[in-house]
């Protein structure tokens, strides 16, 4: 077990009910703030008391984080919720800014709209990723199941990369829906095209909301599934957080 797993482990077994409290109500919040900017090379977006009494969570440019209440101990991974059905606490805190941080992103998404809309969701997604693929060949069934897909781009490969200029030569695209269904349909990036895509953005933001891997699909209420989901099964997942 490695020492990550072996914290949130060790988390989840003293997770007791605490009540949040708002950011101002740190005293300290600013010196932890600056702590993990100097030490991890961080932004600090939001720092809360979290449910585990003695320990602040902050949400920062790479994920969730949590900070001892004098800044001299911190772990990385998931919280659950043992009396609440296994709840991953992490993953609530992250749902809410997830929807916020995205909609900032709009203008830039590639959007594959359904005609009778019921349900859209946001897809992080990569054109080298096999099942980002698949997902992508059952786009009319996700749109005939009234599911409008959003497209933000994550290479897997990083930014600067070919994988980064590929993409963002799609973005570029004089018709970009068709420029993302070639290239993931194996055919080349015509790379001639430049624009300013944001292609960093969008791969810094995925960072930011627990991207590791794609396609990443973040539902309607901030909710993240890593990896992915065939279409009636998503459907589902959609209707669940309703």
């Amino acid at each position: 077990m490695n020492f990550t797993r072996a914290l949130t482990l060790l988390c989840a077994l003293v997770v007791t009910p605490f009540a949040m409290a708002a950011n101002n109500s740190i005293d300290n919040s600013e010196q932890l703030k600056q702590k993990l900017a100097s030490t991890l090379s961080v932004e600090v977006q939001s720092l809360n008391v979290s449910q585990i009494p003695g320990l602040y969570e902050a949400i920062t440019d790479r994920g969730v984080l949590y900070i001892s209440q004098d800044g001299s101990k911190l772990f990385h991974g998931n919280l659950y919720d043992l009396d609440n059905g296994m709840k991953n606490l992490t993953e609530a805190a992250l749902a809410g800014p997830r929807v916020e941080m995205i909609k900032q992103f709009e203008p830039n998404m590639l959007v594959y709209k359904a005609k009778d809309e019921k349900h859209v969701v946001t897809v992080f997604t990569d054109i080298t990723c096999g099942y980002c693929r698949k997902l992508h060949n059952q786009m009319g069934e996700y749109n005939d199941l009234g599911i409008t897909v959003r497209y933000l781009a994550f290479p897997r490969q990083g930014v600067p990369s070919k994988n980064a200029n590929d993409m963002a030569a799609i973005w570029c695209s004089a018709d970009p829906l068709k420029a993302m269904t070639d290239a993931k349909g194996g055919k080349l990036v015509d790379t001639a095209k430049n624009c300013d895509a944001n292609i960093s953005q969008q791969y810094n933001l995925g960072q930011t909301l627990g991207v590791n891997g794609t396609p990443a699909i973040v539902l309607e209420d901030g909710t993240m599934i890593p990896g992915y989901q065939p279409p009636e099964q998503l459907l589902q997942a959609l209707e669940r957080v309703q």
